[in-house]
């Protein structure tokens, strides 16, 4: 009887996931064991590009790749887990409901951006979470000329000083002064409600963070909270109002909600917590990767970030270690030691860090070419050749990017 191996999600994680467990399968000649893909459609989500402009094509076709490697996608979304019965609920792309067993799965449903209950936050707060939503964005502010002249008209306030926000601020006084003129008055301003812009990238890559962004005219309102939004402005914690006709949210991100369902320990942003192999601790028969796996990266007490640096690795290793468990072969351990941001600062640049400490080792144009080649190149899918893509998943392949 034929066995399947169920992985639930297309993104960096998932994708890398079927492709590694395919290749082990391929490579001990077994015919007896599926890997399964299920996921809205059959498309990799540029997700870390889309503070970029064109986001609706932020998308790169797997279709071909995963016939020439043995992946059935089955498109649709998961409903429901029933670990008690290795089962899943699902819905397919006609909202047909059935259900599809397996043997072993693998949890790669990544993360959505963290909303909380402020007023007016779901009703007028941009983001660049999801493609549609980056592609609405752009084409509120492709609109924004057609609005008489204002200081709100010209304003965009980014909410959140992380890696996305900065990102973002950086790329968006360029695409305001194209879509309203070359002089136009335009303000951009980053809420951060740390007293430091980028709080999680440490001190180490401030200094040159700050430098781009000023150059580039953004602005920021530290140590402030966004309390309430509008389609006018904001007002902050300490009582600020902000006319602005573009908000935009990037503060924070939680796990798929999916791992509610799995009976394990989570951590705070929703992340199973799981082994060195990457199965979830006292579910035998579930593996989880990509942001929705809490994952020591090393022996130091360092943990993946819900990044696509680390969701590739993880995908390569939850793949081959899922179809190891029904081979009966041993696993390969989940490692990155190598910890390295390049975080994209517009017009300006970029800016390189190696280590957890984030000791800057490159910035300006020399590391915004490097930036340029993991954006267009290094995280994308590899060819559709069976041999290729089987070599790009293997999992002692480690990806820094």
């Amino acid at each position: 009887m034929s066995r399947r191996i169920l992985v639930i999600g297309a993104g960096f994680a998932g994708m890398w996931s079927a492709l590694s467990a395919a290749r082990l399968i391929d490579q001990h000649g077994r015919n007896d064991i599926e890997v399964a893909l299920i996921a809205p459609e059959p498309h990799l989500h540029m997700r870390p590009r889309l503070y970029e402009e064109n986001a609706a094509g932020m998308k790169a076709p797997l279709t071909d790749i995963f016939a020439s490697t043995g992946v059935r996608f089955v498109q649709g979304t998961v409903d429901r887990i029933h670990v008690e019965r290795n089962e899943v609920d699902m819905t397919d792309a006609h909202g047909a409901p059935s259900t599809l067993n397996y043997d072993k799965l693998v949890l790669a449903t990544g993360s959505r951006l963290f909303r909380p209950q402020i007023p007016g936050l779901a009703q007028h707060a941009f983001s660049v979470d999801q493609v549609d939503e980056a592609a609405a964005l752009e084409a509120h502010i492709g609109g924004l000329a057609a609005n008489p002249d204002s200081i709100a008209r010209n304003t965009v306030v980014i909410a959140g000083g992380g890696f996305t926000g900065i990102e973002t601020a950086a790329e968006i006084p360029a695409r305001l002064r194209a879509a309203l003129g070359a002089n136009a008055d335009v303000r951009v301003i980053i809420v951060e409600r740390d007293k430091e812009v980028g709080p999680d990238l440490g001190a180490g890559p401030r200094p040159v963070i700050v430098e781009a962004l000023k150059s580039l005219g953004v602005q920021w309102r530290l140590g402030a909270a966004v309390t309430s939004v509008d389609a006018n402005g904001l007002t902050t914690s300490d009582g600020e109002r902000i006319d602005a006709s573009t908000v935009i949210w990037t503060a924070g991100v939680r796990a798929s909600a999916l791992t509610a369902q799995i009976p394990a320990e989570r951590d705070a942003l929703g992340r199973l917590h799981v082994d060195r192999n990457l199965r979830v601790r006292g579910v035998d028969t579930v593996y989880a990767t990509g942001d929705v796996a809490y994952a020591a990266t090393d022996d130091e007490g360092n943990h993946a970030l819900m990044s696509c640096q680390h969701a590739m690795n993880l995908g390569r290793s939850a793949g081959h270690n899922v179809a190891a468990d029904l081979l009966g072969e041993p696993p390969i351990p989940y490692s990155q030691p190598k910890y390295v941001t390049c975080l994209d600062l517009g017009p300006w640049g970029a800016v390189y860090t190696e280590g957890w400490e984030r000791e800057v080792k490159m910035s300006g144009a020399q590391a915004k070419a490097l930036k340029t080649r993991i954006n267009t190149e290094w995280i994308y899918p590899p060819g559709t050749g069976r041999a290729e893509a089987f070599a790009a998943a293997d999992p002692l392949r480690v990806v820094v990017a």
